[in-house]
């Protein structure tokens, strides 16, 4: 079943000889449970299409479809309600609050869309991402990887239908790195979580079920590797 539905998408900045095209026609689905990597070069297109998927930014032309919601119809406070519930998103910089400590980041997404959080469910959570003994520390007595490891929480916290990653191992050490990618694919396997993972760097896209290569903006290769 496919999870997500990417059609004809263009982006396009400025106008005449000014024009840019971010991306240009982009198409592809992807089903429920895969684990995807965007590859290209820097300007290539490949941030304003997860940005897109997102729903953090906006299209020009085409459609994006989450499990069977066109977000490109939604308006924006429908947009915002979606984006929390079904796309998580982790990025380079990690982005917690950090006033809060591990437990209130994590649990933050449910705040927000007032719902009591389920202890079970934050204990099960909290025990898989390697962090229960801290679970009441604040964002700066945590490593770098740490950190990224509660971004991670926070993105799956609602069960979203996409976890979205740009470039989450950018801002890490190779060993934390490969626990980051380690930890993607355990929820990735274990929960059947969808994840599309922005990256450039090709160790850390060989481990992905799927490679998309993205040039000036237009898919030039769509590499399955493992079913």
């Amino acid at each position: 079943m496919n999870i997500l539905e990417v059609n004809h998408l263009s982006k396009t900045y400025g106008k005449g000889d000014t024009l840019v095209k971010a991306l240009d026609d982009v198409s592809f689905t992807v089903e429920q449970g895969e684990f995807v990597a965007i590859i290209g070069p820097s300007g290539s297109g490949k941030s304003t299409l997860l940005h897109i998927l997102g729903g953090v930014d906006t299209a020009t032309a085409g459609s994006v479809v989450i499990g069977g919601e066109d977000i490109s119809k939604l308006n924006e406070t429908a947009l915002a309600v979606f984006r929390r519930r079904q796309i998580g998103l982790v990025y380079q910089f990690y982005n917690l609050i950090p006033i809060l400590t591990v437990e209130e980041n994590l649990t933050l997404p449910l705040l927000l869309d007032g719902r009591k959080p389920d202890k079970r469910q934050i204990d099960s959570l909290v025990d898989r991402l390697g962090l229960s003994n801290r679970i009441d520390h604040l964002p700066n007595q945590l490593s770098g990887g740490q950190q990224q490891r509660v971004s991670i929480g926070r993105a799956l916290i609602n069960n979203p239908a996409l976890m979205l990653a740009d470039e989450p191992t950018g801002n890490l050490d190779s060993e934390n790195s490969k626990e980051i990618v380690s930890l993607l694919k355990q929820f990735n396997k274990e929960l059947n979580q969808t994840v599309i993972i922005i990256t450039h760097d090709e160790k850390i896209a060989l481990s992905a079920d799927r490679i998309i290569s993205i040039e000036d903006g237009k898919i030039t290769r769509d590499e399955v590797r493992f079913r």
